[in-house]
């Protein structure tokens, strides 16, 4: 019987749903949910994409995460501590403008496909 409660360790996240500058790591995914963090490299600038009818949810844990979106001009920094909201179908691309990892926890929700890599 499975228990109605887990705890979903470190060691048990799996890479997930990749674009490139970014390391994906999925710790559980359910019907509506899909749940994992993101670890961007210093540096790095991601592919842009977007995730279908999911709303996203991140909450930045260390790091500086910028964000670059359709439709505005120049970029938002989430710190440490910030949430993001990123709505559904936003074509966006993540990066990092430090010299340290950036390390964000995603909470998806929607049910789409999690990752939709796209030329823009």
């Amino acid at each position: 019987m499975t228990q109605p409660v887990q705890v979903f360790r470190l060691d048990d996240l799996v890479a997930a749903d990749p674009t490139p500058g970014m390391e994906r790591k999925l710790a559980f995914e359910l019907p509506m949910l899909w749940a994992g963090q993101v670890v961007t490299a210093p540096g790095a600038v991601s592919g842009w994409h977007h995730h279908d009818v999911n709303e996203s949810s991140l909450y930045v844990v260390s790091g500086i995460l910028r964000l670059e979106f359709e439709g505005y001009e120049g970029h938002l920094d989430a710190h440490a501590g910030d949430f993001v909201h990123v709505p559904a179908f936003t074509v966006h691309r993540e990066s990092n403008p430090t010299d340290l990892p950036s390390l964000a926890v995603i909470a998806r929700v929607g049910g789409g496909i999690p990752t939709v890599n796209v030329d823009r």
